[in-house]
């Protein structure tokens, strides 16, 4: 367009005057023939200007077109994010309400553990304060057995040692009676614990 730059259609039809005359002298052929060239020279220019400016154009509306479908991929995939997103926060909130409640329930059982524990040492106790009681009682019951041919005539000393043995096996009943309760209450002490360390095995397999 630098063609037509200082020139108009104006300058070929225009007259001009004749310098210190009044009248009008019109344009020669040769100026309107070079005014003609430029002008066509000119039409060239805006013509492969505006090729340019279409290929500018249609490149930018390609340019566009990509953009908006990126827009699209970009839209589809934030939503997919989003969905994601909330999918886990769901999860991860169904994740703390189980492990509060695992929680809870660990405390529960080491309460129980807790209460188990002091009911076996009481049990464990008493059956040490029954042992000593026995064998004082064994004891007792030997030295009055020494003693017997002292006290009763021969006659009745088998019915006496009966008697003896009778309280003997009662006491090992018994006995034997107290450290089954403690061997089953050791037992159930063990599966309480085993429970638990299941019930934690199994929370973290939850949390992982």
């Amino acid at each position: 367009m630098s063609d037509l730059e200082g020139f108009s259609i104006e300058d070929m039809i225009n007259v001009k005057p004749l310098r210190g005359g009044g009248e009008l002298q019109e344009p020669k052929v040769e100026q309107l023939i070079g005014k003609l060239g430029r002008l066509k020279q000119g039409k060239r220019a805006l013509e492969e200007e505006i090729v340019k400016i279409k290929s500018v154009s249609d490149s930018l509306e390609k340019e566009l077109e990509n953009l908006q479908t990126k827009v699209f991929q970009l839209e589809a995939i934030h939503k997919e994010k989003e969905e994601v997103c909330n999918k886990l926060q769901f999860q991860c909130e169904e994740s703390e309400q189980d492990a509060a409640r695992q929680l809870q329930l660990n405390k529960k059982s080491e309460q129980l553990l807790e209460q188990y524990r002091y009911e076996i040492q009481d049990l464990k106790l008493k059956h040490r304060k029954l042992r000593m009681r026995f064998e004082n009682q064994l004891h007792q019951l030997i030295d009055q057995h020494k003693n017997l041919h002292y006290v009763f005539t021969p006659e009745r000393l088998p019915d006496e040692l009966k008697s003896v043995e009778n309280t003997k096996s009662q006491l090992l009943a018994a006995e034997k009676l107290k450290l089954t309760q403690l061997h089953n209450l050791d037992e159930e002490l063990e599966e309480m614990k085993n429970q638990k360390q299941a019930q934690a095995a199994a929370a973290e397999t939850q949390e992982e």
